[in-house]
Parts: structure tokens; sequence; C-alpha cells
């Protein structure tokens, strides 16, 4: 096919859409198109904007793809991402249209890929929208002016007849290129500009994010973390069960209470309801209410869990103490870690089960009864 010539009918358009990179210059913890912007990833953002078209998404996330979507994992570099990508649209013909897009730009629009599509219909082999270079530019070395004219911010996505980029990565034999644009001008093919959006602007650096809310219309969400304290002591009592941490453990002694006294799930429960300004265990589950007679402490927890779940908080850790000289916690603690997991419907990872005693002192100190404290992290948005 000739790749300069216009086209004949109304193209097919696929998309590669690329998520393969860490930013580690925006010195996130993960990378940066799993950030959060107008509260979802970045990395949906692209997704949601590119859904009408097939597409491969060049990328590690496990993230829910559009139908008639693939995934292809990301290479060293974008090259050999981009080259995963066209493996991965190996049954298409060469005549049709593929958007090469960066998903650290969440803000693609339609007018954009309109203009794009254009310039491939009017016989261009790749065409990438570009924005006017507004400040002076200067050389590092002498400080001289560049003329600003005569040069332009390139950005994503950028169009290609699939038959010229296919060429141009084959025939690139390793030279790189900080686009795949400059793959197909190294062609001799022609490579048209349009108008770019400010609103595609690269989340590189941390404090693009703001911008990029700006630009978009996002509302910032604020957060606050709030604590919760929970505090609960309970008899031992010679020959009943012993529920501990949502688990029952074999020993001569269980604790006594109105439900099945579970002490350490008592404080947990109270710490959560705390960290969401919601009364105490007493004030929900009275011990005066009939119904609560031997009820299994787990249904006391996953209630406040779920009452923080409705109002839009995210319990971000629990952190448990029990107090007690027997039984010994150590060989029971990851079972309890799970358990608790469970219930709260937390990774294991946020769950944090420890023991002391009080070195024979007091009621725990003898034996006549355990104690527990809880603290609870929730993250609410404001």
């Amino acid at each position: 096919m000739d790749e300069s010539a216009p086209l004949s009918g109304p193209p097919t358009i696929v998309i590669i859409l690329l998520a393969g990179g860490r930013g580690a210059r925006t010195g996130f913890a993960a990378p940066k198109q799993q950030a959060m912007l107008g509260g979802k990833p970045v990395l949906q953002w692209s997704l949601d904007a590119l859904a009408a078209y097939p597409g491969v998404l060049v990328s590690a996330d496990e993230i829910a793809l559009p139908a008639g979507w693939k995934r292809a994992a990301p290479g060293a570099e974008r090259q050999d991402s981009v080259a995963r990508g066209l493996a991965a649209l190996a049954g298409l013909d060469d005549d049709a249209v593929v958007l090469v897009h960066d998903s650290a730009r969440p803000g693609v629009g339609r007018d954009v890929i309109a203009r794009l599509i254009a310039a491939i219909a009017e016989g261009a082999a790749a065409a990438i929208p570009v924005l006017p270079v507004a400040d002076t530019i200067v050389r590092q070395a002498d400080a001289d002016v560049v003329d600003r004219a005569e040069l332009a911010r390139v950005q994503t996505p950028q169009a290609f007849r699939l038959g010229a980029l296919r060429r141009a990565h084959a025939e690139a034999a390793g030279a790189a290129a900080s686009d795949d644009a400059q793959l197909v001008r190294r062609l001799g093919e022609p490579v048209a500009l349009v108008a770019g959006d400010a609103r595609l602007h690269k989340l590189t650096f941390a404090e693009d994010l703001a911008m990029l809310e700006s630009l978009l219309g996002v509302e910032k969400e604020t957060m606050r973390i709030a604590t919760g304290m929970g505090y609960d002591v309970h008899r031992l009592v010679a020959g009943k069960p012993l529920w501990l941490g949502g688990i029952r453990i074999e020993h001569s002694h269980g604790l006594s209470g109105h439900s099945d006294a579970d002490v350490a799930l008592h404080a947990i429960t109270d710490a959560v309801l705390g960290a969401a300004a919601d009364g105490d265990i007493g004030s929900h589950f009275p011990p005066s209410d009939p119904q609560w007679k031997g009820a299994e402490s787990w249904r006391f927890l996953d209630y406040a869990v779920q009452r923080v779940a409705d109002r839009g908080g995210d319990i971000q850790h629990l952190d448990l103490t029990i107090v007690g000289e027997a039984p010994k916690v150590g060989p029971h603690r990851e079972a309890m870690r799970l358990r608790i997991s469970e219930i709260a419907r937390l990774p294991l990872s946020r769950i944090s089960v420890k023991a002391t005693t009080t070195e024979g002192l007091g009621f725990a100190g003898r034996r006549e009864g355990l104690a527990a404290q809880a603290v609870a992290t929730i993250l609410w948005k404001e």
C-alpha cells in the first residue's frame, strides 16, 4: 500500500495504550498510572476515553479492560512496549489506523482524535498533536536563545498508518527514538502536525496531579485520618469455651460475658466505632437486650466495619494488644490475624496482633481475666 496516499474509505481504528512505566520522577511509591485523579486511577481516564475503539493495553496493571481489548506485557523501554503492542495486532491489515497513547496523559478528548484521523485520511503516514512553546528557550551550554517559533511541544495520542508503523519498527534496528513519529520520519514518510490540547498535560512530577485536576475540572478530594481506641475486659471462668481474636482456643478457662465474650473482637469493634465517632459497642449491642445473649462477637465487628463502609470510610489499619498470662497468644497469632482480616474485609497486611503480660500484677496477673486494647485507623473522604 502507498503509505502517503489518501485513504479510500473510513479506516479501522485501533489503540495501543502504554502503561508500563514506573514514573520514578513523580516520587510516588506505586507506578504513576495508578495515582488517583478525581476518584479513579490515571490509567482509567484513558481507558474510559478510548473504550469505543478496540485496543491493546501494554501494562502489568491488573485493571479491567473494555470490551474488545487485549493485554500485552510491557517491554524494558517505551519502544519495546510499542513493538509488543504491534505484535498483539498481528492479524490487522496495514491500512488500519493505530493511535499510540501514553496513559500518563489522562486528558485525551474526541477533538484531538478527530484531527489526527483527518490528517491520516488526507495522506499522512503519521500525525502528532503539538502545542506552541510559550516560554523563552535557551541552550544550557551558552544561554543562547533558541527561536521558539521553530519549536513545538509534542503530545500523544499519535496516529499512524499501521503498515508505516510496522515498517518503522522493523527498520529501526535498535535505533532509539523518544516517540514513534521519529521512527516513521526516518523512513521519509510525511508526519503531519495537528493542534494539540492543553488537557493532554503529562503526569511527570508529583505537582502535575494538581495541574491535571485543574485542567480536567476535577474536584480535589480531601482526606481526614481518624484514630479510634477500644478497650475491654472479661473474666476467665473454668470450663467455658474460650473465643479470642475470632477463633476458638483450647484452654482450661473461657471468658464470661453476655455474648461469647471475645475480648479481642470487642476491643477492635469499639476502636472502629470510635474512629467513626459512632458510639460504642454497648450502645449498638446493649447487654440488656436478650437477642445478643451468647452472640458471636464477629457479628459485632462485621456490623461496625459495614457502618464505616456505608459512610465511605476506608479502614487503614487495626492494631490489637491482648493482655494476660495465659493462654499464650504466639501460637495463635497468625490464625487470629487471618480471621480478623476476613471479618473486617481487609488485607492481612493491615492487621496487627500483639500480646503482653502484666508481670503477675492485677487481675490479669492473677489469671482472673483477660484484657484487650485496640487502635483503628480510618481514612475518611471530606
